[in-house]
């Protein structure tokens, strides 16, 4: 070891490159490969284990330690970059990974031979590697050989066991995180671990607390490999079920699941699933009432959430919960859209461990359906050996007495179609009628009652108010394809007809008593979807098709020949010349007004003008967050939409207040909803009129919005914080640019 390391070595200190060696530093650069090559990094490393088996010296170990690990660097630094490649950290650290499987084989050999030897520095070594980043390279190496040495043979698990256990306090975090993240599964895990985290207590806070709890990036596999890992074993189970109810005291907090990202409520959610998935049946009867508890105080805190994300989660995970606590009685349903993310989700209570055969039975029951297979396949062919075939006469005496009738020929009948009423008022007749008899004319008035407002606007003004009103109550009495969709149409089409009169009496109504929350937040999209109506220019112009279409164009009596020349050979060319593609026929605009110009005041100002006042029935401020949200969201788009109105200073002043009052909201969707605020009034009001009238509130807003992009537990939330920063510095930079 001395000799091979003699460029090392000046006294008793290990000085790579010493000034004073008298070395090249290429001649060691080249020994050093020739050693790295060769393979005597295990030579080294086991000298080193046998000499501690006999209290080696620790100052040596340390320096050996430090620089068989920081090699790479102290070669890098040293030659300014111009490594070799194989002290390239990718190429390096399996080398090394390879010297440390030698030392365990060497290892296994001893302790198989009776001899006594030491382990604990090749465990430094792996524990320094780890902490600087290297898990990959050197568990790369090192996990597929420890888990097919490991199978059969309980010396080799001992050593693996032995070799995390000996890892320095330190380095254990990223020691475990990596075998985590890297085993094949639960059942290598535990054979590559032990019982660590029963024996470390920094293990035990690793695996328990802080990937579950404190950490929500990993992968489903990490947590598969993470919580199967703590169910593979009688000691281990206890900690299992102490991580399901953490788990679920968390999932079940409202304030978590108002302040922390979507991300972290998934990954709690997949972790829970996981968790249930192995519960035994003892396991599970001794904490049901927890599990209700839990599941009742969780599910509320989701449904009342504004994401929908959220709230799917809680339902799903409910259900999940309610199936294993009502294995015999009737369960928790919800109706929601399945899709990639809830089908995940029921995958995860479905699944089995590792070293199960069945791939879609939890582990008790692959047990009980084993079992139960064969008997009913048996039973289903004793059952088809046992049916007698009935001979025709028989069979035809059973047949009910019904089959002689004949059926009426109805193949040249007709549907008779209902004419819809002609007139307005005719409409409101219908719609507001209640004799059952009229149920295919109120049909067909609901579908025709759109069209039929457009084309009569005169009509439709005298009654504009009242037609709102009845359709803002209008409910579905029969089962109509679309009748959402046809009503908020209609109430459109009123709106953008009549918008002052119309848009006072829904603004008011916004705000009024006994009315429902889906009938508050109907009435923000009517405004929504009029507004664009309203600020949408018309297209009116003529399409211009391809010359080749057109006849060539005739010269005027009396003109000038020479003049028009080549306009007209230009027209010939075109009508005489075959294109295969002439590209996309352009659409002339033609200029026209704004007519949200005018009305932007009344959609806007009686909306924002009572957002703070409770009612009985409705709590903007209280626990109709979701309105809120909605109606948020709603100002924002109003805002964008009165770009160039006379208004829109007035109403980006007025916005700005709202925003700083509720800038503090626990409800990540109303935070989302202020930021497009803030992005819409940056758009919409001229810089010069934000500057000279809301200089201070933009400099507060400046530094409200630095703090939700670095602060914000929800990622939307930074995103559009930092969109409106960049916007802010664009406008700036632009005003600027503009000379005075």
């Amino acid at each position: 070891m001395q000799i091979l390391f003699l460029p090392f070595k000046r006294g008793n200190n290990l000085q790579l490159f010493s000034p004073s060696s008298g070395l090249d530093p290429m001649e060691v650069v080249e020994v050093l490969e020739q050693f790295l090559q060769k393979g005597r990094v295990s030579a080294l490393l086991w000298e080193v284990c046998h000499q501690q088996a006999q209290t080696g010296c620790l100052e040596l170990q340390d320096s050996l330690l430090n620089k068989i690990v920081c090699l790479p660097e102290h070669v890098s630094n040293k030659l300014q970059g111009k490594n070799p490649p194989v002290f390239f950290p990718q190429n390096y650290f399996p080398l090394l990974g390879d010297a440390v499987l030698q030392v365990l084989e060497k290892i296994s050999d001893s302790l198989r031979g009776g001899l006594d030897c030491s382990i604990s520095f090749v465990s430094h070594v792996l524990g320094k590697v780890c902490i600087q980043g290297r898990q990959k390279e050197i568990l790369g190496v090192l996990v597929p050989h420890l888990t097919d040495l490991t199978k059969s043979d309980c010396i080799w698990q001992r050593i693996c066991w032995r070799l995390v256990e000996c890892v320095p306090d330190r380095w254990m975090e990223a020691v475990v995180l990596g075998f985590v993240q890297r085993a094949p599964g639960a059942d290598a895990l535990s054979r590559l671990l032990g019982s660590l985290v029963m024996k470390n207590k920094k293990a035990e806070f690793v695996v328990t607390q802080k990937m579950l709890l404190l950490q929500y990036g990993h992968t489903t596999a990490v947590l598969q490999n993470l919580l199967g890992y703590l169910s593979l074993d009688s000691l281990r189970r206890t900690l299992l079920l102490r991580v399901l109810q953490e788990l679920l005291e968390t999932w079940s907090s409202s304030s978590a699941v108002k302040h922390s990202p979507a991300e972290q409520q998934l990954y709690i959610s997949k972790a829970i699933l996981i968790c249930l998935s192995h519960l035994k049946e003892p396991e599970i009867e001794s904490c049901r009432q927890e599990l209700l508890t839990s599941m009742m105080e969780g599910v509320k805190c989701h449904l009342d959430s504004s994401l929908p994300q959220l709230r799917r989660l809680g339902m799903v995970v409910a259900e999940a919960i309610s199936l294993k606590i009502n294995t015999e009685g009737p369960v928790l349903k919800f109706e929601y859209e399945d899709d990639d993310e809830t089908k995940e989700l029921k995958s995860l209570l479905e699944q089995t461990p590792s070293f199960c055969v069945v791939p879609s039975l939890p582990v008790d029951e692959s047990e009980k359906a084993g079992a139960a297979l064969p008997l009913v396949l048996e039973s289903d062919e004793k059952s088809h050996r046992a049916a007698p075939v009935m001979p025709d006469e028989e069979s035809d005496t059973e047949l009910d007495s019904d089959d002689d009738l004949i059926p009426y020929d109805m193949s040249e009948d007709k549907e008779l179609k209902i004419k819809a009423p002609m007139y307005i008022r005719d409409c409101i007749e219908v719609l507001t009628g209640s004799r059952p008899e009229d149920v295919d004319k109120w049909e067909a008035t609901v579908k025709a009652l759109e069209g039929l407002v457009r084309k009569n606007p005169a009509a439709t003004r005298e009654v504009s108010v009242e037609l709102a009103k009845i359709l803002l109550h209008l409910e579905e009495k029969t089962c109509i394809e679309g009748f959402v969709e046809l009503r908020q149409k209609a109430q459109v089409a009123v709106l953008t007809t009549d918008p002052i009169p119309v848009a006072k009496y829904l603004t008011s109504q916004f705000y009024s008593l006994n009315y429902s929350l889906r009938q508050r937040m109907d009435i923000l999209d009517v405004l929504v979807l009029a507004a664009q109506e309203l600020s949408c220019p018309k297209f009116h112009g003529k399409t211009k098709h391809s010359g080749a279409q057109k006849p060539c164009i005739p010269l005027l009596p009396g003109s000038d020949r020479s003049k028009d020349w080549r306009r007209i050979v230009d027209e010939r060319i075109k009508s005489k010349t075959r294109r295969f593609d002439m590209g996309q026929s352009r659409v002339e605009l033609a200029s026209h007004p704004n007519e949200f110009n005018s009305v932007a005041g009344y959609f806007f100002f009686p909306l924002i003008e009572h957002f703070d006042r409770p009612l009985t029935t409705f709590d903007l401020l209280g626990e109709d967050h979701l309105v809120l949200g909605r109606l948020v969201h709603t100002l924002a788009i109003l805002m964008y939409l009165a770009v160039n109105t006379v208004a829109v200073t007035a109403m980006g002043k007025a916005l700005l207040e709202f925003v700083w009052a509720l800038r503090f909201h626990t409800d990540s969707y109303v935070r989302q909803g202020l930021l497009s605020c803030i992005s819409s009034l940056l758009l919409s009001v001229p810089m010069e009129r934000i500057l000279a009238d809301m200089t201070e509130e933009l400099l507060e807003t400046q530094s409200w919005l630095g703090d939700v992009m670095e602060k914000d537990p929800d990622g939307d939330c930074r995103r559009l914080a930092l969109q409106n920063l960049l916007l802010m510095e664009n406008l700036k930079k632009k005003l600027e640019a503009v000379p005075s």
